[in-house]
């Protein structure tokens, strides 16, 4: 861990990795930040800004900034759920990237997290009270000019199921969309053929892991993004006893709570995390990463955990060279490669978002990509996502869309894992770390 009184040792070490990997780096913020990590909790490990209404872990307040929470709070408005007195309680928080705004110069998707904590007499009227919120959610905000809702994840199914020929394991995540959640169920087949029906109301016996997707499109920023709101849900029984639905309550080391009135609910439901949930978060966070340099290959995800990581198990000097990654200008390809995916998913039949908010944002991409690149990448990349551009609200090109979308995503992530992977294991460090991660 850094001594407080000897930084310099520290920033010196960092200046000369990022020096001989060629990242810009700003000595007096690393300086800063190394400093307040090593000083440890103090007044303890929650920290709240008064000016801007949020509070947070420490660790993670260090790289909030409340620049764009006016931006957050008008998605936020759309993808929370709202109290019922005596009933109902929730603490709407930023996750993901969108929490580490200081850092994160382009940002992937728009994260939320949210505590919902209902109070009932039994754990099966807590179930049926969360299967009522969120189908009224889902179908109220299923589409408008800025949104268009993609999928909600409620409810696991009960046995193996073929769904649109592809066959999904027992306890795998049921994935609705917005006419199946009207409809009130799902029509699949058993493995063998046989016709099979799993209605909304045998999801709500066992909800599970429970996410909703949505794309947004805020005209203020003139920008789409990905919004997801995932719900960590818990039946508070007349005796007090907190149990959460999915079995596990989850830690609360990266979030930033929107709200400072959600401070009661978040103490006491944080008085119910397990003592060892750090160590849990982080064995998570490792598993995450050795997927992105394996299977699901992207080193831009395995570096966001990868700070995470090191920067609450005390290997600052670790996190702060990762830190200046995120601002590098090659970065923003990470961006353009998440936004790609969100024009695809903003293009579901009968999506309300208008076409030239689309356009616009394939626009934007462009624009971006000429600035970052130059020479046969810039050419090859630009000129796909101008052919997507150029085929959005074009039924009949559907095929042609996806086709290009595809190989524009795959260029795209081609260099962002070409930048991530050159600079993590140029660090001695770091690519230890991944040795000892992939062949332990």
């Amino acid at each position: 861990m850094p001594n407080p009184s000897e930084p310099s040792a520290e920033v010196a070490r960092i200046l000369e990795s990022a020096r001989r990997l060629g990242v810009e780096l700003n000595e007096d913020e690393a300086l800063q930040w190394l400093t307040a990590m090593a000083a440890g909790p103090g007044g303890g490990d929650v920290v709240v800004d008064m000016r801007a209404g949020v509070f947070g872990h420490r660790v993670t307040m260090l790289d909030f900034s409340p620049e764009e929470l006016a931006y957050f709070r008008r998605v936020g408005a759309l993808v929370e759920f709202l109290d019922e007195p005596g009933v109902v309680e929730t603490a709407l928080a930023l996750s993901g990237s969108a929490a580490q705004s200081k850092i994160q110069s382009y940002p992937g998707d728009c994260d939320f997290f949210e505590r919902v904590n209902i109070r009932t007499g039994t754990r099966a009227e807590c179930s049926a009270i969360l299967s009522r919120l969120i189908r009224d959610k889902a179908l109220q905000t299923e589409k408008g000019a800025t949104h268009q809702l993609i999928e909600v994840k409620f409810g696991s199914f009960p046995a193996e199921v073929v769904r649109g020929g592809k066959t999904l394991k027992a306890g795998t995540p049921i994935g609705w969309t917005p006419s199946e959640i009207r409809a009130g169920k799902l029509e699949l087949q058993s493995p063998d053929g046989a016709p099979l029906t799993v209605t909304w109301e045998q999801a709500a016996q066992d909800p599970g892991w429970t996410k909703l997707d949505w794309v947004v499109a805020d005209a203020l920023r003139a920008q789409l993004a990905n919004a997801s709101n995932m719900l960590d849900v818990t039946w508070e029984a007349p005796d007090g006893t907190i149990t959460p639905l999915d079995g596990y309550l989850d830690p609360y080391f990266q979030e930033v709570y929107l709200e400072a009135g959600s401070i009661p609910i978040f103490s006491k439901l944080a008085k119910h995390v397990s003592a060892d949930a750090l160590d849990n978060y982080v064995a998570q966070l490792q598993k995450e990463v050795n997927k992105y340099l394996g299977k699901d290959l992207n080193y831009g995800k395995a570096a966001k955990r990868m700070y995470n990581i090191f920067r609450l198990t005390g290997r600052y000097e670790e996190a702060a060279f990762i830190r200046e990654l995120f601002d590098e200008p090659a970065t923003v390809l990470y961006q353009v490669w998440s936004l790609i995916r969100t024009l695809d998913d903003a293009l579901v039949p009968g999506s309300g978002i208008p076409l030239e908010a689309l356009r616009r944002q394939a626009d934007v991409l462009i624009a971006e990509v000429r600035e970052i690149l130059e020479g046969t990448q810039e050419i090859e990349i630009v000129r796909r996502l101008e052919r997507l551009r150029d085929t959005l609200g074009d039924e009949a090109g559907r095929l042609a869309w996806t086709t290009q979308a595809e190989a524009a995503r795959s260029e795209v992530i081609n260099l962002v894992n070409n930048f991530f992977h050159g600079k993590l294991t140029g660090h001695p460090a770091i690519r230890v770390y991944i040795d000892q991660l992939q062949h332990p």
